[in-house]
């Protein structure tokens, strides 16, 4: 059965218009979500493998879908969350790191082999769908609410208070444009939204940091679906340059790999390059044995330097093609 989020209190969605129940569908409330995603990982479905460590950012190293933070213990509870699921495929590999994150420990901010654990992590279906569970506690469904209870009715509406829950300040700018610009009932929603975008607009343009002054391209689209009147969030809609629509909502998330199995060919550097589910184990087994190698998928020709290296290191032709038996000898490493 569909979710739905019943709306069904507040002021009506505009001056003079009338008060009306309203359900925002599923396939809204996931469009509201596709495009923080767009914005956080520049992915319709998000990137639930990327890692990301952007100079003067607060947060220090961020994670999955919706990016939560190393600073603010939240990338912690996201951890522990999935390392305690009985089905957790890198639960022991996350363990050593579980008291570090817990403590706030900066030094994973550059530390490469938790770094391609968390990627390695994205592929398995059980952190996906943690993450999906954690990210809408967290944040889609406190902003369901704040929205409610402001009396915010329009599914455009609900986007950008999902959108400043997950990147902040939502209450201190909402305060901020009821003082300064008049209250929801005064403008009615379409007003209100549209003077609360543009304060959060120039709050981010004027920020002393740096890494917020970046960031202001999210309320240049909101503005871009104002102007459109897109309101209802009707699909397809193109953002940043990426279209939401049934077909890519639908699609597969990208960055993750469901297969091949570990042993099942041979991997090498080609063209197109190999990719899948093989090579970012057998990166993270060549990342374990310290070699400086990003685990993201895709074999190659750093992939093939480290693994030559390791293969020397054991007595092996240092070729940097992998058979499929050396491909399952060297990922066992990951799980022994």
């Amino acid at each position: 059965m569909a979710h739905t989020e019943r709306i069904t209190d507040g002021p009506s969605p505009g001056a003079g218009e009338p008060r009306s129940a309203f359900v925002l569908t599923a396939t809204q409330a996931q469009t509201a979500k596709a495009l923080v995603n767009i914005f956080e990982t520049s992915a319709v479905l998000g990137r639930y493998d990327q890692v990301t460590l952007i100079p003067g950012d607060t947060g220090h190293l961020t994670y999955g879908r919706s990016q939560t933070t190393l600073g603010s213990g939240l990338l912690h509870d996201l951890l522990a969350q999935y390392a305690a699921n009985p089905g957790a495929r890198f639960s022991r590999r996350l363990a050593p790191f579980l008291a570090r994150t817990a403590a706030l420990d900066l030094s994973l901010d550059t530390d490469a082999t938790f770094a391609n654990v968390l990627r390695a992590c994205g592929d398995d279906l059980v952190m996906r769908e943690t993450q999906d569970v954690f990210f809408d506690t967290r944040y889609w469904t406190p902003a369901v609410d704040a929205a409610r209870k402001l009396g915010l009715t329009l599914p455009l509406s609900f986007a950008v208070v999902y959108d400043s829950r997950v990147h902040g300040s939502w209450d201190r700018l909402r305060d901020e444009t009821t003082e300064k610009d008049g209250s929801l009932q005064k403008q009615g929603e379409r007003g209100w939204i549209q003077a609360y975008v543009r304060r959060r607009m120039n709050w981010l343009a004027t920020s002393a940091r740096e890494d917020l002054r970046a960031t202001v391209y999210r309320m240049d689209a909101f503005q871009r679906l104002i102007d459109q009147d897109r309101w209802g969030l009707a699909l397809p809609l193109v953002v940043r340059g990426l279209e939401i629509s049934p077909a890519t909502l639908s699609e597969p998330p990208p960055g993750c790999y469901a297969g091949p199995a570990p042993g099942t060919r041979p991997v090498a550097v080609t063209s197109p390059l190999t990719r899948g589910l093989d090579v970012r184990l057998l990166q993270l087994a060549l990342s374990d044995a310290g070699e400086p190698v990003k685990a993201d998928g895709v074999f190659g020709d750093q992939s093939a330097k480290s693994l030559a290296r390791v293969q020397s290191s054991k007595g092996l032709p240092a070729s940097g093609v992998a058979d499929p038996a050396q491909v399952v000898a060297l990922v066992q490493t990951v799980f022994g």
